[in-house]
C-alpha cells in the first residue's frame, strides 16, 4: 500500500486508552492501565513531557459522554489466528446535564473533553455515525469530529483497527495492506452496539452515517460500496512498481517481501485476501463523509460508480500524503453523489488531534500544520459534517440533528487568509 495513501503514520506511536474487557464501563481502570504502559517506557520519549503541564480549562458547552468497549468479531480471527478479531471501541454520546467532563490528553495530543461513563441525556434514539481513524492512529484521533457530532444530536462510535493502531503493542503488516477489514470492523461494531444493553436503546440503526480520515476515509467509502481487492493491488503493483500505491510507508516495520511471504504462508492473511473479493457495502449506511480519503485512484471504477448514497469529501490543498487533485478528479468523475471541498492551506496532519506543546517539540512532523490553524480547520470541517449528516439522515421530532438546513460549503472565516494567499 502506498506511502502517500496513509495517514497518522507515526515515527513514534502515541498512546490512546484501551477499552474495557467484556464491554463493561471500566474507563478508569483502562486509563490506569495505559498510564502503567507509559511508566514502563513503551512511549518513553513522551513520558517526561507528559508529566509536565496542566490541562486547558473546559469549554462551556453541553456535556459529551464517552465510554469504551471491548467487542470482538468471532467470524474473523486476530492476526495471530488464536482468537476472535478484537474491536476495541470508543463511543461518544449526549450525556446528562451536570455530567462532569474531564480533559483527555495523552502524550503529544489533546483528545478533547468528555464525561467518562456518564448517563445518557435522554431516552431518545439518536442517529449514529461510525468513524474510522487513519493508518497507525486510534479512535481518539477523531474526538474533535465526534464531539461536534454529539453536540448536534448524534451518537458516534469508532474502533481501533486491529494491526493498524497505536493502541496495540505493535503494528502488523496485515493491518496495513488488507484495508477492507476496516469496513467490516465498522459493520460488526454497529451490530455489537445494537445489542449493547447500555448503548443500543439510544441508537436508531435506520439512520446511520460513516466518516473517516485518510485510510479511514477509504473505509467510509468502502461501506458505501467502493472496492479494492488484493489481486487488484498486486496487478497494479506489477504494472507500476514505482507508483505511490506500490510502496509502503517508510516507517513500516516490514517489507513488500514480507507481505508476499505472508500472502503465501499465513492463514489469517490468506483468509483476508479471500474476503477482499466480497462486497464491503453496508446497506444501513445512508451517508458518507470522507476526509482526505486514501487509495481513491486505485479503487475499482465500477464500484465507485455504483455508490448511490450522498458523499461529502474534504481535501487539504497542501496534503503531501493524499494527493488532492487525483483524488478530486476520480471522485468527481465516478461518484455521482459526491460533493467535494478543497481547503487551501491545509495539510494532511492538520486533521489529526490538536497537539500539546510537547507534540510541537517532539513530533513536529505530526504537529506542523499548513497555512491554516488546526483548531480552525477542525471547527469548520466538524460543523460541515454535522450539517451534512443532519441533512441526509432523516430527522425526527425532538432530535437535535434536525436543527437548521444543510449547508454544503465550509465556513470561510477561518480559511479566508489561506485562500487569499493562494490567489
Amino acid at each position: 500500500m502506498p506511502a502517500s495513501a496513509y495517514s497518522a503514520r507515526t515515527p513514534q506511536r502515541w498512546p490512546a486508552p484501551p477499552s474495557p474487557v467484556g464491554g463493561r464501563n471500566t474507563t478508569e481502570r483502562h486509563e490506569q492501565r495505559h498510564r502503567a504502559m507509559l511508566r514502563t517506557g513503551i512511549h518513553g520519549m513522551y513520558l517526561l513531557a507528559l508529566l509536565a503541564g496542566c490541562a486547558p480549562p473546559l469549554p462551556q458547552r453541553s456535556p459529551v459522554g464517552r465510554l469504551h468497549r471491548s467487542y470482538a468479531d468471532s467470524t474473523r480471527t486476530d492476526w495471530d489466528g488464536r482468537g476472535p478479531r478484537p474491536l476495541e471501541a470508543t463511543i461518544w454520546y449526549p450525556a446528562a446535564a451536570g455530567s462532569r467532563e474531564v480533559a483527555w490528553e495523552i502524550g503529544i495530543f489533546r483528545f478533547g473533553h468528555g464525561a467518562p461513563d456518564a448517563p445518557f441525556a435522554d431516552a431518545v434514539r439518536h442517529p449514529i455515525v461510525l468513524l474510522s481513524h487513519g493508518t497507525g492512529g486510534s479512535a481518539a484521533q477523531l474526538s474533535w469530529l465526534a464531539e461536534r457530532l454529539v453536540m448536534s444530536g448524534f451518537v458516534v462510535a469508532a474502533v481501533n483497527h486491529h494491526g493498524n493502531t497505536a493502541t496495540e503493542p505493535r503494528y502488523r503488516p496485515q493491518g496495513f495492506v488488507l484495508p477492507w477489514e476496516r469496513a467490516r470492523d465498522l459493520s460488526v461494531l454497529l451490530d455489537r452496539i445494537t445489542d449493547d444493553p447500555t448503548v443500543g436503546p439510544h441508537v436508531d440503526t435506520t439512520r446511520v452515517g460513516a466518516a473517516g480520515f485518510s485510510l479511514g476515509g477509504y473505509t467510509a467509502l468502502a461501506m458505501a460500496g467502493a472496492r479494492l481487492t488484493f489481486s487488484d493491488w498486486q496487478r497494479k503493483r506489477a504494472a507500476e512498481p514505482d507508483a505511490p500505491w506500490s510502496t509502503l510507508p517508510p516507517e513500516a516495520p516490514f517489507t513488500l517481501a514480507d507481505v508476499d511471504s505472508l500472502a503465501r504462508l499465513d492463514a489469517p492473511f490468506r483468509a483476508s485476501v479471500a474476503r477482499s473479493e466480497q462486497p464491503t457495502r453496508d446497506v444501513r449506511v445512508q451517508a458518507v463523509f470522507a476526509i482526505a480519503p486514501a487509495l481513491v485512484p486505485v479503487l475499482d471504477a465500477a464500484s465507485l460508480q455504483s455508490i448511490r448514497v450522498p458523499v461529502r469529501v474534504v481535501l487539504g490543498g497542501e496534503d503531501a500524503q493524499v494527493s488532492p487533485e487525483p483524488t478530486r478528479e476520480v471522485l468527481g468523475r465516478l461518484v455521482p453523489e459526491a460533493s467535494i471541498e478543497l481547503l487551501l492551506g491545509v495539510a494532511h496532519y492538520t486533521f489529526l488531534a490538536t497537539c500539546t506543546w510537547r507534540g510541537r517539540v517532539f513530533a513536529r512532523a505530526l504537529c506542523r500544520d499548513g497555512r491554516t490553524k488546526r483548531t480552525d480547520v477542525h471547527a469548520a470541517v466538524a460543523s460541515d459534517a454535522a450539517r451534512f449528516f443532519g441533512g441526509h439522515l432523516p430527522a425526527r421530532s425532538g432530535d437535535r440533528s434536525s436543527e437548521g438546513q444543510p449547508n454544503y460549503s465550509i465556513p470561510r472565516t477561518a480559511l479566508r487568509a489561506a485562500a487569499d494567499a493562494e490567489r
